[in-house]
């Protein structure tokens, strides 16, 4: 395994590109950055580089040593899992059940082959190494998410996320490193969720089979379409993408910013209790998937289209989907959101005739409209 001869997966980009860890690290956080705010996803106030808390972790692992959690060998120090008896509680295995917390051949110095590396000593070339109390070497995968967490929220913190795949080890282990060194527990409630799949098999860089948001606006999708099919799934399940749910969400998120804008300037009105199930689909373990069937309810429901568009544009800050931007195709001349109510008001009455003139009425102002089976379609057109 890489990490034994002392590389991990940057170190290897960094060799094979001709360029220093902090050019690869420095490209991909980037392309991270930029890609996050095309999806409108909030920057967190802090990005830590595990880089930046070698300090730390020394002293972390300095600490376990003393505590009799962990030993060291030649210069590398393992964390010696029968030390902590709940190790194995979050990925519900035992002691005996577990395979090596590190990757590739075990170790004969290790005393049982779970125990888990918190310090490497270095071998020889390698791009980067600090100086420690056990000899020049670098931290474990595990170690560094304890030191950073810590340092920033301190030895208690309510949520921890994560995907599905670091429940074992890393996440086990972080348990084990965390509460070895503060003789309590640090983290009130873990959340993993599942990945993204393409054909079935796990999208990642490593496999190929990846894409950036960068690339899906090339192809003509709104970044947020892809924000939207997301919402589609529980983040603890699996969601498979493929182009046409992407067409199908990139549409439907078209869809419902034209209704926004066709019902913003209409008057308000009673609510029911739909904002209320609203809330709590979110508070029930994060259901995005329930709120965004009650968004298809709240369209199709009687309540007024001023207070559908209010709701809309309210829940949407949890959405983050900005439905308030005004449409591609242009925004409605003054009174044509009401004539569009109205006449969306007779179809569903069957009076067509009405429907007829009022098409006619919203022609002659320039706004086009086609009835689908999903309901009217408008565009604003130049006269």
């Amino acid at each position: 395994d890489s990490f034994d001869r002392g590389e991990d997966k940057m170190l290897v980009s960094a060799r094979l590109e001709k360029k220093s860890p902090e050019e690869i690290a420095g490209y991909y956080t980037e392309a991270f950055m930029h890609d996050a705010r095309m999806v409108n996803i909030r920057p967190a106030r802090e990005y830590p580089r595990a880089t930046a808390y070698i300090p730390q972790m020394i002293e972390i692992i300095a600490k376990l040593i003393e505590r009799g959690h962990a030993y060291e060998v030649g210069g590398t120090v393992y964390f010696d899992i029968a030390s902590f008896p709940a190790y194995g509680r979050l990925s519900r295995n035992t002691t005996d059940q577990l395979l090596s917390g590190t990757r590739g051949e075990v170790d004969p110095r290790k005393r049982h082959p779970g125990d888990f590396t918190l310090w490497k000593a270095a071998g020889e070339h390698r791009l980067q190494v600090w100086p420690s109390p056990w000899g020049p070497g670098f931290p474990g995968w595990h170690i560094e998410c304890s030191a950073m967490s810590m340092s920033l929220l301190g030895d208690r913190f309510d949520i921890h996320t994560g995907g599905s795949d670091n429940v074992f080890p890393h996440h086990e282990a972080e348990i084990a490193q965390s509460e070895g060194v503060t003789g309590h527990q640090v983290v009130g409630c873990w959340v993993h969720g599942e990945h993204l799949m393409l054909s079935g098999t796990r999208m990642s860089k490593s496999a190929g089979n990846f894409f950036r948001i960068t690339e899906l606006v090339e192809q003509g999708f709104d970044p947020l379409a892809f924000r939207y099919l997301t919402l589609q799934a529980k983040y603890r399940t699996k969601l498979n993408f493929s182009p046409e749910a992407m067409s199908g969400a990139d549409h439907a998120l078209r869809q419902l910013r034209d209704r926004v804008a066709e019902w913003s300037a209409a008057p308000d009105g009673p609510r029911g209790d739909i904002d209320e199930r609203f809330r709590a689909a979110l508070a029930d373990d994060l259901d995005l998937p329930g709120a965004m069937a009650l968004v298809s309810e709240l369209i199709r429901s009687d309540l007024a289209p001023g207070a559908k568009a209010r709701l809309l544009i309210e829940w949407d800050r949890v959405l983050g989907l900005d439905l308030a931007r005004a449409p591609e195709h242009g925004a409605l001349p003054d009174g044509a959101a009401v004539l569009l109510t109205t006449r969306e008001r007779a179809r569903a009455a069957k009076d067509f005739a009405t429907a007829d003139r009022l098409r006619s009425e919203l022609a002659a102002m320039g706004v086009a409209v086609t009835d689908t089976p999903d309901g009217q379609r408008w565009e604003v057109r130049r006269l």
